[in-house]
């Protein structure tokens, strides 16, 4: 460390000040990291190529496209499907977990973690909304889960796939005698994953926050009154009330079925639904907005379809009807309100009472507010018309293109495959192609097929996870260039001796910290060969200490920076950084001690 260069102590200094920063304040993330960044590169540390490397980072701009990916499924309902149909009804939070983490770790196996939790984040952010469970108690065990479960197979991991790569050059060169096969990895991911989900479960009552919650208390917002209908041959017709996700809807309730002009005022959960009836809700906006994205609910007013253009263009709009408004004691229907506002109303709140009557048969009056099915045009003619005293769009509320689904789920499926087999097929490998392509093509897809739109693909993308990814990527890069990370690196293992466990130990301690502080992938990079040599100089097999190492690379949970799908929850999770050394730490030193144990075993010395 002594003969170090001057950038090496910098970059140094800047680590614990970067670290520190995000320990004990509240500053984003991402203002952290890009001030680490930009010291690095006023100091010389880095010049500017080196400091905006991260930016054309092909994990970061996978990441970036895979926003678009999510989009495109989000809506045309495939999340809310796999919400529904996979996770199912949890009654407690460990049961959700379990839920949650059981297909999740499975999936992540046998598929990219990052594209997993891209798509799944949005599915489960609305599940635990819908089930009144705090986001919080789920992220992090969704990205812990990934993790786990790609370290069960080959492709479960970019890290693997980037070992087995170096490890097939030095089977060709002779220093080692076989590379890893499929489930060469499974005899350890296996009980790792299996104990890991264990320790979650137990853990995570007392060491998880419950945070960002994502239901609102709708004692004092205002209650919507909202017809909507079942669908002719649609897939909730013949199904129960509970079955149609139709009972666990917070903030709202079912007041009423309307069936061949029978009104069934106390629906039961078991009550089965028939094509066309009518069904009643009363419930805040939130619930409103969901309610018109389950497939198999239509408006009760066919007014909607006689807009002008495609429903996929419009969007939910509250307005306030003022004093002065024309239609002021006049029913919806005999005020023609869709021919003079290009509009429909789909709901109306009464100060906190509920409304009798069927929408075109409400008489208006001042101070109702109306929830619109508009264009995004009607914002702004009606916003300084006297006619409504005030008038706010909903984002994310446009119809979903549930038609799309097939299209959207499709996609999502030759993705994987295509990412799958870019990342294993020699032809493929030679000429460099990889998740980026896959998920790009994907992109592009989901805009060209109208799967979603531009305006929402580009709402979705969470700058602030890019911008910390590509700060940390340049961070990374610092600490490796000054020679830092060699000399720590090197420094550590030789204090091991001659004993290989003790040995084993060290190599997979300091490739879990430059996992948390660099990456996986750079961890993997750098000490593959320090293993290697470690093996040679002792005289023993070099497989415990190439697997001890993967999965040491593979497994960051202590830090946000150490994986990116730790990075893609902090935000929509509302995590600290001292919420993954809680939880993640303890998960690290258990997936670390079965790892030990059982490496030396499975694969001797």
């Amino acid at each position: 460390m002594l003969s170090l260069p001057l950038e090496a102590y910098l970059t140094a200094g800047t680590l614990f000040g970067v670290f520190a920063l995000l320990l004990f304040t509240s500053i984003a993330p991402d203002v952290i990291m890009l001030a680490g960044l930009t010291f690095l590169l006023l100091f010389g540390v880095l010049d500017p190529r080196e400091a905006l490397s991260g930016l054309a980072n092909e994990g970061m701009v996978t990441v970036g496209v895979l926003y678009i990916v999510v989009a495109g499924l989000r809506e045309t309902g495939v999340m809310a499907w796999i919400s529904q149909r996979v996770f199912g009804h949890p009654r407690t939070i460990p049961g959700a977990q379990t839920r949650l983490m059981l297909p999740t770790a499975l999936l992540s196996a046998f598929m990219n973690n990052t594209p997993l939790v891209a798509a799944l984040l949005p599915a489960v952010t609305e599940w635990g909304r819908k089930f009144g469970i705090p986001v919080s108690k789920l992220l992090l065990p969704l990205s812990y889960a990934t993790i786990l479960g790609g370290l069960c197979t080959l492709i479960g991991t970019s890290t693997n796939v980037i070992v087995a790569g170096l490890l097939s050059d030095a089977v060709k060169a002779g220093q080692v005698e076989r590379g890893f096969s499929f489930f060469t990895l499974a005899w350890i991911g296996v009980p790792c994953a299996t104990i890991g989900i264990i320790y979650m479960l137990l853990a995570s009552r007392w060491l998880l926050p419950s945070r960002g919650s994502v239901v609102r208390n709708p004692e004092h917002a205002r209650a919507y009154t909202v017809e909507m209908m079942v669908a002719p041959s649609g897939p909730i017709g013949g199904i129960t009330i509970e079955e149609a996700g139709l009972r666990h809807l917070h903030g709202m309730y079912l007041a009423e079925v309307e069936r061949d002009g029978e009104i069934i005022a106390a629906v039961s959960p078991t009550l089965r639904l028939r094509d066309n009836d009518r069904l009643v809700f009363v419930g805040v906006i939130d619930s409103v907005v969901e309610l018109q994205r389950i497939r198999g609910l239509t408006p009760a007013t066919n007014q909607v379809f006689k807009l002008d253009g495609p429903r996929e263009g419009r969007m939910l709009v509250e307005a306030v009807v003022s004093d002065r408004c024309p239609l002021v004691g006049k029913t919806i229907r005999d005020g023609r309100f869709r021919t003079q506002y290009n509009a429909v109303v789909i709901a109306v709140a009464r100060s906190g009472e509920r409304v009798q009557q069927k929408i075109g048969d409400i008489e208006l009056q001042a101070g109702d507010t109306l929830l619109l099915e508009a264009r995004p045009a009607f914002v702004q003619q009606q916003r300084d018309s006297v006619d409504f005293s005030l008038v706010s769009s909903l984002e994310d509320s446009s119809p979903i293109r549930h038609h799309k689904a097939y299209v959207a789920l499709a996609i999502l499926v030759g993705m994987v495959t295509l990412a799958t087999l870019f990342e294993q097929h020699p032809f493929f490998v030679a000429r460099d192609f990889g998740t980026l392509h896959a998920a790009m093509l994907a992109a592009g897809l989901m805009l060209a097929t109208r799967c979603c739109a531009a305006t929402t693909a580009r709402r979705m993308v969470d700058w602030q996870v890019l911008i910390v990814i590509a700060a940390a990527i340049g961070i990374g890069r610092a600490v490796t260039e000054t020679g830092l990370a060699n000399s720590i690196a090197t420094g550590l293992i030789g204090l091991a001796g001659e004993d290989p466990l003790f040995q084993l130990a060290i190599i997979y301690g300091v490739t879990m910290l430059f996992t948390e502080l660099l990456s996986n992938n750079t961890a993997a990079v750098l000490i593959f060969p320090i293993a290697l040599a470690t093996a040679v100089k002792l005289g023993v097999h070099p497989m415990p200490f190439i697997v001890a190492m993967t999965i040491a690379a593979s497994c960051g949970f202590a830090t946000p920076v150490g994986y990116q799908t730790n990075l893609m929850v902090y935000g929509p999770g509302g995590y600290r950084f001292t919420d993954y050394l809680k939880f993640g730490g303890p998960l690290n030193l258990v997936v670390a001690a079965v790892t030990l144990t059982l490496t030396p075993i499975v694969f001797p010395f």
